[in-house]
């Protein structure tokens, strides 16, 4: 059994395979710490001006065993470093977080049900 980490973060995208949740959710957890030590990402007009935090950083993915599709949610870092966790891959269901903990804790909680 093994939970994968899916890191998109401008045009790169990283995976990487784990034994356990707890080592998916530390792994995110790092890469998350990694993408805000960088700094924010600026405003930029298209079409209409987007502001840093409407804008996602870096996408992080969390998914679980399965032959179909197993657990899945994660975390965005927004542009201004705030977080944004959700559930799910296709319908993402936001996860109400007070921090960025709270929002790591739930979202363990939801995958491993």
């Amino acid at each position: 059994m093994s939970w994968k980490v899916t890191v998109r973060h401008g045009s790169d995208v990283s995976r990487e395979k784990l034994e356990s949740l707890d080592e998916a959710l530390a792994e995110a957890r790092a890469r998350i710490d990694e993408v805000r030590r960088e700094g924010g990402l600026p405003d930029i007009s298209a079409f209409r001006d987007y502001r840093p935090g409407e804008r996602v950083h870096a996408r992080i993915e969390v998914s679980g065993p399965g032959l179909l599709r197993g657990a899945e949610g994660g975390v965005d870092v927004m542009g201004d470093g705030g977080v944004v966790a959700y559930l799910g891959s296709i319908r993402k269901r936001p996860i109400e977080a007070d921090s960025l903990e709270d929002a790591i804790e739930q979202l363990g909680e939801s995958l491993s049900a």
